[in-house]
């Protein structure tokens, strides 16, 4: 194959064969053709697109790059959850354990974060000694002893997607339909599961901010993700805002502690209980999908998710007395509030804004080589709907110095819109099929 001759047949709009898709990644991962060469690529596909085809190809070849995790000796229905990533989305912390507490078998390889979205690894990470760097075996050990285990790519499995994935967040392609589909369905049918809820986003913090978009993603991920023999069921949430109140790794941890414990953020609460109702109606735990959501609803108040999640850190080498005492946690150097300097009511918040404010605090990467700083990020207090008084705080900055918070204060103050006449918040749902 001449990699220009592929590049060149996406880029003036023509169809791959299954064939050549195969051939072009298998030699990328193999070495053979060079970063810059797959971003041509990706960047072509960001533009052109992909057909059907193209799609089925593209995962099945991402599947086939790499060694698939093998959970055949477990007999029951496994099930995992992917969101398409927003900002303060800590869902993933929360929903798995809450999901094996009530019954469900939980095995979830995730990622870390892309473009102005946190990553799920990321936030783990953040937490003193959690491994999420698990081999295969102990991968499946995990799954059959805990039925629940977070851990990421090894460089065995799904190698296309560890390396393109990383490629995407540098060169503007994030947001290709097609691409999503690809990194997201080739991550989760290796990793061995029957069915699979989606949480997909829609609105300015998703990576498709209309609507339209994001339900020809969801409709994509679906029909794909049945094609390869999955159960989905996909859901389309609102990202309008930020999701909860903290955004930054180790805030995002904190917060999802709280909402462990029964209490925290609301949305945050609702979104968690939702998916998870829809994992426990896959696995065949519970028909009635309002039942459903009662049990895990009842899981979050006594405290079982909560135990859960700490026998899941301490299982995977996570300092379990930071999430006892989250007090002990090494916080930013620098924290102050942003004042409001206006009164009236919340009428919008730019959330990819703020993920991207929070991204130059240094809690996620602006290039391949950074290291993320788990301590850093933004509590915004105020959200839609909310009324506003001069003088009270529209949110907390974490920042590693004096000099990031005043960039990053200037921004937040942007970020929000404050209208005279009272704001009706957005819903939290939109569709579920």
């Amino acid at each position: 194959m001449i990699p220009t001759d592929f590049i060149e047949k996406k880029k003036i709009g023509l169809e791959h064969s299954p064939d050549e898709i195969r051939e072009f990644i298998i030699s990328y991962v193999n070495g053979d053709f060079p970063d810059y060469q797959m971003a041509a690529w990706l960047m072509a596909v960001n533009f052109q697109g992909m057909t059907d085809a193209e799609t089925i190809a593209l995962v099945d070849t991402m599947i086939n790059s790499g060694e698939t995790v093998d959970l055949s000796s477990i007999p029951r229905f496994k099930v995992d959850k992917h969101s398409t990533g927003g900002v303060g989305d800590k869902v993933s912390l929360i929903l798995a354990p809450l999901a094996a507490s009530v019954g469900c078998v939980v095995p979830m390889i995730s990622g870390r974060s892309l473009g102005h979205s946190g990553g799920t690894l990321d936030k783990l990470e953040s937490i003193p000694g959690f491994n999420v760097n698990l081999s295969k075996s102990e991968f499946v050990e995990h799954v059959k002893k805990y039925s629940l285990v977070m851990g990421g790519q090894t460089r065995e499995i799904v190698p296309a997607d560890r390396k393109m994935y990383a490629l995407r967040d540098v060169t503007s392609t994030v947001k290709s339909i097609p691409l999503i589909c690809g990194s997201i369905l080739s991550k989760k049918i290796v990793e061995g599961i029957d069915g699979l809820v989606l949480d997909v986003k829609t609105g300015n913090g998703a990576f498709l901010k209309e609507y339209n978009q994001s339900y020809k993603l969801a409709k994509k991920l679906k029909n794909v993700g049945e094609h390869f023999g999955l159960k989905v069921r996909a859901v389309i949430t609102d990202m309008n805002q930020p999701l909860g109140c903290a955004v930054g790794n180790w805030l995002e941890v904190e917060e999802s502690i709280q909402v462990l414990k029964g209490v925290g953020p609301e949305d945050v609460k609702e979104v968690s209980i939702y998916l998870t109702a829809w994992m426990m109606i896959l696995s065949g735990i519970e028909k009635n999908f309002n039942k459903a959501k009662e049990m895990a609803a009842k899981s979050l108040e006594s405290g079982e998710a909560y135990d859960k999640f700490i026998e899941m850190v301490d299982s995977q080498g996570g300092d379990v007395s930071v999430i006892e005492h989250p007090e002990k946690y090494k916080l930013a150097r620098y924290i102050k509030p942003v004042i409001s300097k206006k009164t009236g009511f919340v009428k919008s918040i730019d959330s990819y804004s703020i993920g991207m404010t929070t991204v130059a605090l240094g809690a996620g990467r602006q290039n391949l080589k950074d290291v993320i700083k788990p301590e850093v990020g933004i509590v915004v207090d105020k959200k839609i709907g909310d009324t506003v008084e001069s003088g009270e705080p529209l949110g907390v900055i974490h920042a590693r110095d004096k000099e990031s918070w005043k960039k990053a204060k200037e921004a937040l103050i942007k970020a929000y819109v404050i209208s005279k006449g009272k704001v009706s918040p957005p819903p939290l749902f939109y569709e579920t099929f």
